[in-house]
């Protein structure tokens, strides 16, 4: 795309939008580490080149603006080269939940109106399971990791390229062109107890406030937990649920180093944080509690690794047990439906000298909003309840980065925004 010409006088409208994110990290910590699992790792300019790779080879595959890209892979660095360089292009990111049933993958797909996807060579015994059925993806773009992936007809799956055959034959310039940050960047499917998924979305400017609020809660107080420039990252929450958490591009906006585990083996993740040096981590307690009864961890030294919990309550059992290994955790609070992170549960400046049962109490809690949100307790009347840490009610909230619908779905969206506040069913 051209550049834009100005006339004198006529000032730079910024919009807030992904790419803005990268440039940061490229002048303040450019030969900073991306590790994927133990096959690859390469630093920031790297990734920026890479990104440019990836959005050519999509150009050259007739990805467009507005077109929809699904990415079925584990976390890697490539999933990170998804999350900018198919919002950045102007198109929208569509990260799939691979452990869904085949059919509510197909729904998902076809809901969001997927045209081309980007697939893991472990996932395709899905694809040849919805042969036939897709109605809009018309390219694929096979992940190869073994090298022994051919470029057709792969179980039933046709592929139109391979990714880093796509991506070393790719353009090294891309010319990201600025857009109305209101534009959609990314979508993800909910999955509930009835029904189909439901489909949430986010803007450029939704991810980018979401990425500069948690960036400020994770480390610009005086507090326990904190993220920073200085720390080691690694995902264990999956990048296909509402973008890791985000973190992703907290990280990359921190010019951090960062690791990507691949798929989730105790062991493995152990040795990673050990050979590494990983200093922060999120994940569910489900995964925590797998690394804690894995043998292997009698080997690692977990005393620098902060941990926030999220997903479900985090037990106060869980949360001894991780202490007691010297890991610092804390528990957040969020829903698909917010990108997600709405609060942590990071001690009070006045909190820290507290003894360590008393402080227990704090970090298992919802914790307090991030910045530039607001939440309130309603009762059945819709009626404000009073912070007294007594009244029970539905928590409600409001933030730039909430989703403002669920993808084609008006009624369901009218369940969920109510007079200005977006109900979350949770009390």
């Amino acid at each position: 795309m051209a550049e834009r010409y100005f006339q004198p006088g006529q000032n730079y409208d910024y919009p807030l939008i992904i790419k803005k994110l990268l440039n940061t990290p490229l002048i303040y910590s450019p030969q900073r580490e991306i590790v994927y699992d133990d096959k690859l790792r390469y630093d920031y300019r790297s990734l920026n080149t890479r990104i440019h790779r990836l959005a050519s080879g999509l150009e050259a595959l007739g990805v467009v603006k507005g077109d929809v890209v699904a990415v079925f892979d584990y976390d890697s660095h490539r999933y990170l080269e998804c999350f900018f360089a198919i919002p950045m292009m102007g198109a929208v990111l569509q990260t799939v939940n691979w452990r869904l049933s085949t059919e509510q993958v197909r729904y998902t797909l076809n809901h969001a109106g997927a045209k081309l996807m980007i697939v893991h060579e472990d996932f395709l015994p899905i694809l040849a399971n919805l042969a036939g059925t897709l109605e809009t993806v018309g390219r694929t773009i096979v992940i190869a990791e073994s090298g022994q992936t051919a470029l057709a007809d792969v179980v039933g799956v046709r592929a139109d390229a391979e990714y880093e055959l796509l991506l070393d034959t790719a353009d090294a310039t891309f010319e990201f062109p600025d857009f109305d940050e209101n534009t959609r960047a990314t979508t993800f499917y909910t999955t509930g107890t009835t029904g189909n998924p439901k489909g949430v979305h986010f803007s450029h400017r939704q991810l980018t406030l979401h990425t500069l609020a948690v960036a400020v809660a994770s480390g610009g107080y005086h507090t326990q937990g904190r993220f920073r420039s200085n720390d080691v990252y690694m995902p264990l929450t999956p990048m296909f649920h509402v973008h890791a958490w985000g973190f992703p591009y907290v990280a990359t906006l921190l010019g951090a180093k960062q690791v990507y585990p691949g798929r989730y083996e105790p062991e493995k993740l152990l040795k990673l944080i050990a050979r590494e040096g990983v200093t922060y981590s999120h994940c569910v307690p489900t995964i925590l509690q797998m690394l804690l009864n894995c043998p292997a961890i009698d080997q690692v030294d977990l005393s620098h690794w902060k941990v926030t919990i999220g997903g479900a309550r985090l037990p106060k059992g869980l949360a001894k047990a991780a202490l007691g290994r010297g890991i610092e955790i804390h528990a957040g609070y969020g829903m698909s439906e917010t990108c997600p992170v709405i609060s942590t549960a990071t001690p009070m400046e006045h909190m820290l000298d507290w003894e360590a049962d008393r402080l227990l109490e704090i970090i298992i809690k919802t914790g307090r909003p991030l910045p530039l949100v607001e939440i309130e307790i309603l009762d059945s009347s819709g009626n404000v309840l009073p912070h007294d840490g007594k009244s029970t009610g539905e928590v409600v909230m409001r933030a730039p980065w909430l989703t403002e619908s669920y993808c084609g779905e008006p009624e369901k969206t009218k369940a969920l925004w109510r007079n200005g506040w977006l109900h979350s069913g949770d009390v």
